[in-house]
C-alpha cells in the first residue's frame, strides 16, 4: 500500500531512472601516479600523452578546477582518450624518478615542495598548473592557473590533437581552432 499516492511513487520512479541515466552517461577521470603513468607510456603499443594536474591540498583554485572542470563530462571523455591523467601533489613527499634523476621533498618554509613539481612548473610554484608532455614524456608545455571547462578543453585538443606541431599558440586561439 503506498500512503503517498500513486503520482508520488510515478515521480520517484521518474526521478530515480533519471538519476540512473545520467551516471551511466557520466565519464569519469581514471586518475594515476605518476609511477602508474610513466610505466604506461613505456609499455602501451600506442603510448597516450602524459597531463599532470599539480596542486596541493589546501589549494582552493585546485578544488574548484577538480569539481567544475576535470568533472565536467566533455572535459573527462577528451582527457581519457587521449592522455594519461596524472595528479601530483605539489608538496608531496615520496621521490619520483624521471629521465634517470630522482626528485624529492624540499622542506621549505611551513611546507616545503617537490622538486619534480618545480622542475614541472620551470620554477613558478603556482597552484593549480597542469603540465602537458608528449608521448616520449618531454614537456610541451605547463599552463598556469585555474581554467574553466571550454577553455581548458581547447588547450588540451591544441596538444591532444597535436596542432602544436603545426600552429603557435596565438594562432590557434586567435582563430577558435
Amino acid at each position: 500500500m503506498n500512503v503517498l499516492g500513486p503520482s508520488f511513487s510515478k515521480t520517484a520512479m521518474l526521478l530515480f531512472m533519471g538519476l540512473m541515466a545520467l551516471g551511466v552517461n557520466a565519464q569519469e577521470v581514471e586518475w594515476l601516479s605518476w609511477n602508474e603513468a610513466a610505466q604506461l607510456a613505456k609499455t602501451d603499443k600506442t603510448p597516450k600523452k602524459i597531463f599532470i594536474d599539480v596542486y596541493t591540498d589546501w589549494c582552493g583554485w585546485c578544488k574548484k578546477m577538480d569539481k567544475d572542470t576535470f568533472q565536467n563530462a566533455k572535459v573527462a571523455a577528451y582527457m581519457s582518450k587521449n592522455f594519461y591523467m596524472v595528479k601530483l601533489d605539489g608538496e608531496g613527499k615520496e621521490p619520483i624518478e624521471f629521465k634517470g634523476k630522482t626528485y624529492k621533498f624540499v622542506p621549505s618554509g611551513k611546507k616545503g615542495y617537490h622538486e619534480f613539481a618545480a622542475a614541472l612548473m620551470q620554477g613558478r610554484m603556482s597552484y593549480p598548473t597542469t603540465v602537458f608532455l608528449d608521448e616520449e614524456m618531454n614537456m610541451l608545455s605547463p599552463v598556469p592557473g585555474y581554467q574553466k571547462p571550454e577553455p581548458f578543453l581547447n588547450i588540451a585538443k591544441y596538444f591532444g590533437d597535436d596542432i602544436y606541431k603545426e600552429k603557435d599558440w596565438k594562432a590557434y586561439a586567435s582563430k577558435g581552432k
